[in-house]
């Protein structure tokens, strides 16, 4: 069968920067009121994993044409935009993908990361989402790059599950090796996604509970989302995350607790025993728009102010075109002060579906 290639973005849905923002001093703030606090960077467009809900084979076949490595922001550009969104009052960056332990020499960007303070004089918080497939190997030199922590997807236990959703042929054996070895360096407490999609892995939600439980890791259950154009999505697919919470606190009683911070997207709750927590990330039945305070930047440096998008801003551009660090500083303002971003509040089942950004893209 010949692979159907849908491009990640098309180049001609750009969208203009908005006017300066007269913003008045303190966190930057969008219309809605909500303030930016949180940044994730795509570092690479590429991944050794295949998994139906984000990068499926007959779209990402053998001969996908991915970004070439001019087109990637480098190092240096990621580490100068990171500084510069400090400045609007980002507190935590995530380093996504694809799979970002495939870009060559990671460590030495978390370094130049690492190194950049928040206006109390503490590192900015570090964090890092990947499939697990090379983490064991990586773990230490993460470590000592100055990473925090990890988070690691794994959709099942079973590897013709995991394998099927994964379609790698990849088992389940040495992701969880790579979960070891984070948390036995320190890469802790690790949080561990477990995608949810109806037909496919729910026989395997309450295996990853008990397996979970007393582990001090952190299992998270995510609802299958209509991120992209090439993943199928459909609303029967989806199982809610009240009915996930219903079939774990049946065996294994649970007690809601607060978030950790403001516009944690990921409900908590706890073990009444006290044997640890989880968490459920409600992004189609419980939408959390309200208190998102997430920019995206993507592998080739557009700036995306919601998952959901169509279209971004070409930071790219600027960075190459000789623009300031204010002219930068200025631009982000004027972007975030514009972003009016709730799709997930207003879909509905019988919403278009327009032709959004890959999550692959622009990381989950």
């Amino acid at each position: 069968m010949t692979d159907r290639v849908i491009a990640l973005v098309d180049a001609g849905r750009h969208k203009p920067l908005p006017p300066p923002a007269g913003q008045a001093a303190g966190p930057a703030r969008d219309r809605l009121g909500r303030v930016l606090r949180d940044l994730r960077i795509s570092v690479t467009d590429r991944c050794n994993f295949r998994c139906v809900y984000c990068m499926p084979k007959e779209v990402f076949g053998k001969d996908y044409p991915y970004l070439a490595h001019d087109q990637l922001l480098s190092f240096e550009e990621i580490a100068r935009m990171a500084r510069i969104f400090v400045e609007h009052g980002i507190e935590k960056i995530r380093l996504t993908g694809g799979e970002p332990l495939l870009r060559r020499k990671v460590e030495r960007l978390i370094e130049m990361l690492a190194a950049i303070k928040l206006p109390n004089g503490k590192s900015v918080e570090l964090t890092l989402t990947t499939n697990g497939s090379l983490l064991g190997k990586k773990a230490r030199a993460l470590k000592d790059a100055g990473l925090h922590r990890v988070t690691v997807s794994l959709d099942a236990l079973d590897d013709p599950t995991f394998m099927a959703m994964n379609d790698a042929d990849f088992p389940v054996a040495k992701v969880l090796e790579g979960i070891a070895a984070a948390d036995a360096i320190g890469l802790a407490p690790v949080k561990i996604n477990m995608v949810v999609k109806r037909g496919v892995n729910e026989h395997s939600i309450l295996p990853m509970a008990r397996r979970f439980k007393g582990s001090g890791h952190v299992l998270r259950f995510i609802e299958f989302m209509d991120v992209g154009a090439t993943n199928g999505w459909r609303m029967d697919d989806v199982i809610a995350s009240r009915e996930i919470i219903r079939m774990i606190d049946a065996e294994m009683p649970l007690e809601p607790i607060d978030p950790n911070y403001p516009g944690e997207v990921a409900e908590r709750w706890r073990y009444r025993d006290g044997s640890g927590e989880i968490g459920v990330i409600s992004s189609v039945t419980r939408a959390f728009c309200s208190s998102c305070t997430r920019a995206r930047i993507s592998t080739e440096g557009m700036l995306y102010t919601c998952l959901f998008a169509t279209a971004g801003y070409d930071f790219r551009a600027l960075l190459r075109g000789g623009k300031s660090d204010a002219e930068l500083h200025s631009a982000i303002a004027a972007v975030w002060a514009a972003r009016d971003d709730r799709y997930s509040e207003i879909r509905t089942a019988q919403t278009p579906q327009e032709r959004k950004i890959e999550m692959s893209y622009i990381g989950g």
